[in-house]
């Protein structure tokens, strides 16, 4: 089941956050298996972040490398809130051009029309 899982540390700031995505990336987990969404927000001196996870499992899995790295650069956050998704909406996709016309190809009839033109 997909969770939702919301972070608000006090005082997590923009540098702080960015700091923590550089590290995550270093560690190959830039962009881990099981996340969906991902969202941080909130005024530069103190963000919050909330994901979208494919289940509690993937989460945990991320929570290993997520954890000591925010640690390291000294964010506290205590335990986040999870939640239980009941639906996600999503922009459709989008629709490709209608009616765009392919230049022809040329026939056998209109190549030996230019040739008997030359």
């Amino acid at each position: 089941m997909a969770i939702g899982v919301y972070f608000s540390p006090s005082g997590m700031s923009a540098a702080q956050y960015d700091e923590c995505i550089n590290l995550l990336r270093k560690a190959g987990a830039g962009h881990p298996p099981g996340r969906v969404y991902h969202v941080s927000f909130g005024d530069s001196t103190s963000l919050s972040v909330f994901d979208v996870w494919t289940s509690q499992a993937a989460f945990d899995k991320f929570g290993k490398t997520l954890m000591p790295i925010m640690k390291q650069i000294g964010i506290e956050s205590g335990p986040p809130q999870v939640v239980p998704v009941h639906r996600v909406i999503t922009r459709p996709k989008a629709a490709p051009a209608a009616n765009k016309r392919k230049a022809a190809k040329p026939t056998a009839r209109r190549t030996a029309k230019k040739k008997k033109k030359r």
